[in-house]
């Protein structure tokens, strides 16, 4: 290798040589890691959007583990991920911004969670809910 010759990055290497790629070689396997790389990425968002109902920053993290998963396969989720990274550190730096708020809001939404755990066993919500479904 001369020293004008880039050097052979090991990412490369290694998505010529690695299980991903000795998977896509086989009949089938392209498709099959496109799935289990779709669900797994599901999981995550779906996870995100199930803990949307805490205040604060704990859904971010999910999601964007989630479409990191995803962009590994497909490039319209590197898209969407390169957003969400923007609208993440945004939403940090406003946090920042106002440390006091931030805190006030994330304490006060743990107290709520707490609080709402609390009721749910207090008065049996899980099972008034099965009963009312009909479960």
């Amino acid at each position: 290798m001369t020293p004008t010759e880039p050097a052979p990055e090991q990412s490369s290497f290694l998505s010529q040589t690695g299980w991903r790629a000795r998977m896509r070689r086989t009949p089938g396997g392209r498709q099959l890691l496109q799935v289990l790389v779709f669900v797994l990425g599901l999981l995550f968002i779906l996870l995100g959007v199930a803990l949307a109902a805490l205040p604060g920053p704990l859904t971010i993290p999910p999601v964007l583990l989630g479409l990191y998963i995803w962009s590994t396969e497909f490039a319209w989720a590197d898209r969407l991920l390169e957003r969400a990274k923007a609208s993440a550190r945004e939403a940090w730096a406003k946090a920042k911004q106002r440390p006091l708020i931030s805190a006030l809001v994330t304490v006060a939404g743990l107290i709520a969670l707490g609080v709402g755990i609390y009721l749910v066993g207090r008065y049996d919500l899980v099972a008034r809910g099965k009963d009312l479904v009909g479960l």
